[in-house]
């Protein structure tokens, strides 16, 4: 996975993770048994096609949804033997996301909606300093609506990070963008990866964001089929989609 990643206690370490939604009679395995290691520093693209379990899994490291069985550990910690309050510490603390729309605030500038978050972090960095990671210190004092969407990403991104969580989850963060406006977003993102160490794993149905990561996972039918150490990456500027 190459000397830059610090190879210390694993971030995430999932076994046998299974997710199962139930609406009457209609049983449906979103996760069918998964198993995977997340390093710490590492970044991680999750491939496959739609229902293949890779949101359901982002979703399920994030805090944000429950296993059915199997088990989560974030360090130390079991994930799966966390209640609702549990995991909502455990989001606010350890954890960034980014999703495909930005879901920034129209009324606040782009250095008010990232200030949104470090009024209630623990250590927060400050919105100038988050914002200034990735590329829009100039642009701080601008409305959404002034923003392009890869700028409004970016935001987004910045927001995340501003807590200093130690997991980056993005899910399609360039899929609403343009290859030109996606490489900008996929800057922003190495470079915290990088600077900041922030362990980061990113959903995307582009087969070619997978030139920048540390692995790739690929999944199907609610289970990881491969796994692909990418011993040479590439900046996002190099690859082309």
């Amino acid at each position: 996975m190459g000397n830059d990643l610090r190879m210390s206690d694993l971030v995430f370490e999932v076994r046998g993770l299974t997710k199962v939604y139930r609406s009457g009679e209609v049983e449906v395995r979103a996760l069918a048994g998964v198993d995977l290691t997340l390093q710490p520093g590492e970044l991680v693209v999750m491939l496959g096609p739609s229902g293949s379990g890779k949101s359901t899994l982002l979703n399920i490291l994030g805090g944000l949804d429950h296993a059915t069985a199997g088990t989560v550990r974030f360090r130390e910690h079991d994930l799966t033997a966390l209640d609702d309050a549990g995991l909502t510490a455990y989001r606010r603390n350890h954890v960034g996301f980014v999703f495909q729309f930005y879901n920034l605030i129209p009324a606040l500038t782009a250095r008010e909606n990232v200030a949104l978050v470090t009024e209630i972090a623990r250590a927060p960095m400050t919105p100038e300093a988050a914002l200034d990671i990735v590329g829009l210190g100039a642009r701080m004092d601008h409305f959404p609506s002034q923003l392009s969407g890869g700028e409004q990403q970016r935001v987004a991104i910045a927001r995340a990070i501003a807590k200093r969580p130690d997991v980056l989850l993005c899910d399609e963060p360039t899929g609403a963008l343009d290859s030109k406006t996606g490489v900008r977003v996929l800057e922003a993102l190495m470079r915290i990866n990088k600077e900041l160490a922030t362990t980061t794993a990113l959903i995307t149905h582009n087969a070619a964001i997978r030139e920048i990561a540390h692995r790739t996972f690929y999944f199907g039918d609610g289970r990881i089929t491969s796994v692909e150490i990418n011993k040479a990456r590439k900046a996002p500027s190099e690859i082309s989609w």
